[in-house]
């Protein structure tokens, strides 16, 4: 999927100036610095532990160049966003504090907000190789809590940041909070069970226990357990947590999960529609809020969670900043529209990947860590499952993997593993969904890896073995029929796309099945089409590929009644073709919703 972004703005003199004022005035050296009863006081500060810690609009952890430890930040502005990364730290009223970091790139700025007196930042116009930065600050009188920075500047590229540290007197943390009062149970599903409570004063988050174990972790004063079994007991608690620690536990409440229900697209109408809902960056669509989001649209996909590293199945999912999205709105109201969405019987998912996100599960560590930080995020939101929507090189297949019904290649073998995981663990109303390219799926009756001979693309077809595999636990596949190049089809000709041909005939190769590399003994079998919708963009602006309303009935008509179906012969007849599926949301609205309404119009 395409994230694009507004053109790069330009730094103006005047503002280079000024900061370099800022740096000046806040470069001034300590007079007793380091003082043996100061302390580092910054999290993490030589990401050694990923982003741990540390809120990023753009930033991942590289292996390489670092100044100290093993890894270090990587952050890439882009559009007006200038790839900040921060963290709050806890610290001590009117007293005197050192910040410093090391970074490599063109206009690196590191600072300190809230402090209380005069915030501070310094920056490094341009630094080829690593280079420290130094700023100091005092904090005010009532002040607790201070937020340390860096980032770049839009356009010039990415940079790099390594070993920062915050040097000065702890902060006093206080007591821990009151019990929390009021737990109450909402809504209960087979695998799930709504929580809900007052707000504790002091607490910054709270903790969920359920049956004795502490499960969840979360802001809000609201959560749905999820992973939970059918026709089975449950005793829930929560504590209020601070800084200074936790809160003995609330009084238990007891929910029964209901029966086990037919699975996870059961409950979906016989005809859906998808789409993908810009939750965590802006671009030239603008930025929609979820509870805006019409009720036409039966599955919402959040867009995006992306790695650490590619290499690192450490998944985040960070929310757009209000500098990005003024009109973004808080935690607690998307939580809220969450809930509301669920209430009326539509699915929000995470999806994981998109254009920037490679995830590249080559060790099983990673897979590991790929189920746990996806449950994390499913859990803090209290999502319905999980889109994959891997893209460029997240897929490939080794040289001697030549059979998608038994694959080798250990970045397909932990992807398999990891879904049938949170498939397990979460039940049959778990939904999973895919959004592979057709490079990934249909070019798999021609070319499937590097080939007999090699030479070839080792990602062609790299995503039937993972669909194979899933082909009993997976709610949707919706192929991105668009961004694509020439395709062959079942009649063996090349299908472009531009018309409701392409979409024909690469949605008949789903439900018809075919001969994987032409081998007549190793054919890809079809897959139910309740399983399939078809994947198009919702406007010119949003993708290469786009078709008009006129053209995406005549697919409909042909898939699903075998009337305009044009020079494509179709191998079967499927009314129950499950709907469609669009990037985005965001750029529907932008062309006054004309893929909604049309959906809407034809399927009544």
């Amino acid at each position: 999927m395409e994230r694009s972004r507004p053109f790069a703005r330009r730094r103006p003199l005047v503002t280079l100036l000024t900061a370099a004022a800022l740096a000046a005035s806040g470069t001034t050296a300590l007079t007793s610095a380091a003082r043996a009863a100061d302390a580092d006081l910054a999290r993490n500060g030589g990401f050694e532990s990923g982003l741990d810690g540390w809120t990023c609009t753009a930033g991942t952890t590289v292996t390489s160049p670092v100044h100290g430890g093993t890894a270090a930040l990587k952050a890439t502005p882009a559009g007006a966003d200038n790839a900040r990364c921060s963290q709050t730290v806890t610290v001590k009223p009117d007293s005197q504090y050192t910040l410093t970091g090391h970074v490599r790139g063109t206009y690196v700025y590191l600072g300190a907000s809230g402090t209380g007196t005069t915030d501070v930042s310094t920056w490094a116009q341009s630094a080829p190789d690593w280079q420290q930065l130094t700023t100091t600050f005092r904090t005010g009188p009532s002040t607790t809590r201070v937020t340390i920075y860096t980032h770049g500047w839009y356009g010039t590229g990415a940079y790099h940041a390594d070993d920062i540290s915050l040097t000065g007197p702890g902060g006093e943390t206080g007591q821990p909070p009151a019990p929390p009062t009021g737990l109450t149970t909402g809504s209960v599903t087979s695998s799930t069970v709504a929580l809900s409570w007052p707000p504790v004063p002091g607490a910054t988050s709270y903790a969920v226990y359920r049956d004795g174990t502490k499960v969840r972790t979360v802001t809000g004063t609201s959560t749905t357990v999820t992973g939970l079994t059918p026709s089975t007991a449950y005793a829930f608690q929560i504590t209020a947590v601070n800084d200074a620690g936790e809160s003995a536990r609330s009084a238990t409440v007891t929910a029964t999960t209901a029966e086990q229900s037919d699975g996870g697209g059961s409950d979906l109408p016989a005809h859906a529609l998808v789409g993908y809902l810009h939750a965590s960056f802006a671009n030239g669509s603008g930025y929609t809020r979820l509870a805006d989001v019409p009720d036409s649209w039966d599955i919402i996909d959040l867009a995006f969670g992306e790695p650490t590293s590619v290499t690192s199945g450490d998944i985040r999912f960070e929310r757009c900043p209000v500098t990005e999205c003024p009109n973004v709105e808080s935690d607690a109201e998307f939580k809220a529209a969450i809930e509301a969405k669920q209430a009326a019987g539509k699915k929000v998912l995470i999806s994981i990947g998109g254009q920037n996100g490679q995830v590249q599960l080559t060790t099983t560590a990673a897979r590991d860590k790929f189920v746990s930080s996806v449950s994390a995020i499913i859990d803090e939101y209290g999502l319905d499952g999980l889109d994959i929507d891997f893209e460029g090189h997240s897929l490939s297949l080794n040289a001697d993997d030549t059979d998608f019904k038994n694959p080798t290649t250990p970045v397909i073998v932990n992807l398999i593993s990891a879904l049938k995981t949170l498939k397990a663990k979460y039940g049959d109303d778990f939904v999973l969904t895919m959004a592979p390219e057709t490079f990934f799926v249909q070019l798999g009756y021609q070319y499937y890896g590097t080939g007999k001979w090699g030479g070839q693309d080792p990602r062609a077809g790299a995503y039937l073995p993972v669909i194979h595999a899933l082909r009993d636990d997976l709610t949707l596949l919706h192929v991105q029929d668009y961004n694509s190049g020439p395709i062959m089809g079942l009649d063996n000709q090349y299908h472009s796309m531009g018309g409701a041909d392409f979409h024909i005939a690469m949605t008949d190769m789903l439900l018809t099945g075919f001969p994987v590399a032409g081998d007549a003994a190793n054919v890809f079998p079809p897959l139910r089409p309740d399983q399939v919708a078809i994947g198009m963009p919702a406007s010119t602006n949003a993708g290469n590929g786009h078709v008009p309303p006129a053209e995406v009935n005549k697919a409909l008509n042909c898939l699903t009644k075998k009337t305009d179906c044009g020079s494509y012969a179709t191998h079967g007849t499927w009314p129950a073709l499950r709907g469609l599926m669009t990037w985005s949301i965001n750029w529907d609205r932008y062309s006054n919703w004309e893929f909604q309404k049309n959906f809407d119009a034809y399927f009544g």
